[in-house]
């Protein structure tokens, strides 16, 4: 097993402001690691790749583990608080949401590549949800990814912390002021 006890994952449904959040967090000096899910998605589409959650799923749930493995050790020698947009487990959630075989495989990897036990996990939240090329789910489907998140993090013994939903600034404050005293 590989820990990093430095290492925050921030999780949640589509359109709950993850990525506004990395980016404050970023903004504030932190190391910030982006959604590999995204990255996939605007590269598939520019080569006309299929490798897409409305194509090929199971491509890209394996694409998405690839990477977020690969973002992983690429950290795992930084001892400075790094913060992941989603973690290895969410591709654990996302293969059961699309009712893919969990294989020992994809399971041992949950288990052997290890964050900080705390996760941030942001809830569904209508008022700023919104669709856009990458972003397709309804606000309901939204909601179920939320749920599936949950109860998978729950599984692999990550301890969720809920991030209230509140201004961005005083969202970061919270998170940071989880996991760093004083701040």
């Amino acid at each position: 097993m590989i820990k990093l006890i430095n290492t925050f994952i921030i999780t949640g449904g589509p359109g709950v402001g993850k990525t506004t959040i990395i980016q404050e967090l970023e903004r504030r000096g932190y190391n910030c690691i982006d959604e590999a899910a995204r990255q996939i998605i605007k590269e598939q589409v520019i080569n006309n790749g299929d490798a897409l959650p409305w194509a090929n799923q199971e491509r890209y749930t394996y694409l998405m583990l690839e990477r977020s493995i690969d973002d992983f050790l690429k950290n795992k020698d930084d001892s400075s608080i790094t913060f992941f947009d989603r973690g290895i487990p969410d591709t654990i959630a996302y293969a059961n949401l699309i009712k893919l075989e969990i294989s020992n495989e994809l399971a041992e990897t949950v288990r052997k590549y290890r964050y900080n036990h705390i996760v941030f996990i942001l809830p569904p939240w209508e008022e700023i949800y919104q669709t856009d090329s990458e972003r397709k789910q309804t606000f309901t489907e939204a909601i179920e990814v939320y749920d599936i998140l949950k109860r998978t993090y729950y599984d692999y013994g990550y301890r969720l912390i809920e991030v209230p939903k509140l201004k961005i600034r005083e969202r970061v404050d919270f998170i940071l002021s989880t996991i760093v005293p004083n701040n």
